[in-house]
């Protein structure tokens, strides 16, 4: 499958050790497979930086790495989403349980909702119902470096 990394600078050789801690499904290198999502990221953090947006292109053998490694994947934003978010977000995870992680983002889109269930302001059943008004859309999250080194093949960077 094709997949995406947006951000600021060509990441032709990913590391998984330089993600940070504390997002969605822990610290690892994360991609996409949608194209515009990955474009409109770059973006962002091309704004936020005052730099220039570039998009990573790279082939991922999915079927592989799903047969040989741990994988996770969330189909929906549900309650076992909800906990794995929150889990990742407050460090009381066992980051390493998976080797590649897959399913939606806590985007601009459901981002309040999750913090507002965080900060206990929000019941799980009121959080439960706001996120199922939306449609995820998709991260993978790959969390070992052989995966990235075996199975992830930088294909080309463009500019946003």
């Amino acid at each position: 499958m094709k997949v995406y990394h947006g951000g600021t600078s060509i990441i032709d050789h990913p590391d998984v050790v330089k993600g940070r801690a504390g997002l969605d499904f822990g610290c690892g290198f994360y991609v996409t497979d949608l194209k515009k999502q990955a474009d409109d990221w770059a973006d962002r953090m091309a704004r936020i930086r005052m730099a220039k947006g570039v998009v990573s292109v790279y082939e991922l053998d999915i079927e592989l790495v799903k047969r040989d490694y741990s994988y996770k994947c969330f189909e929906e934003y549900d309650i076992e989403w909800l906990d794995f978010i929150v889990r990742n977000r407050r460090g009381e995870i066992d980051t390493w349980k998976y080797d590649i992680v897959e399913g939606g983002v806590a985007n601009d889109r459901v981002i309040d909702t999750v913090e507002a269930y965080m900060s206990n302001l929000m019941p799980l059943e009121t959080t439960l119902q706001n996120l199922s008004l939306h449609r995820p859309n998709n991260q993978i999250c790959i969390r070992s470096q052989h995966i990235v080194e075996e199975y992830l093949h930088y294909i080309e960077s463009y500019n946003i």
